[in-house]
């Protein structure tokens, strides 16, 4: 089951990429990327703000569903900054040795 969800990950790293390089019309993502970095990143922050007012309540649906807005997010400011997911992969790993 892990596997496959860190398969998903990179697809959508994948996807957000494909976005960004097409800039399709009535696209989520796309329109993100022509607001700009300034506006992805206040997008991190609105969800990380609503990641954590959720985690003080006991709703579970409601807390799952901030954090994945929240790597959603992450994912698109990561390619914005012209990186991805798997670099902070590698970064997590040297610090576990």
């Amino acid at each position: 089951m892990r596997e496959k969800n860190v398969e998903f990950l990179i697809y959508l790293q994948d996807l957000i990429e494909k976005r960004k390089a097409e800039m399709p019309a009535n696209s989520y993502t796309s329109d993100l990327f022509r607001e700009g970095i300034n506006r992805i990143a206040q997008k991190v922050g609105e969800e990380a703000v609503e990641l954590i007012i959720e985690a003080k309540d006991d709703n579970p649906d409601r807390f799952l569903n901030e954090s994945a807005d929240l790597i959603f997010q992450l994912l698109l400011l990561l390619s914005a900054k012209g990186h991805n997911i798997g670099e902070g992969i590698e970064i997590l790993k040297s610090r576990h040795k």
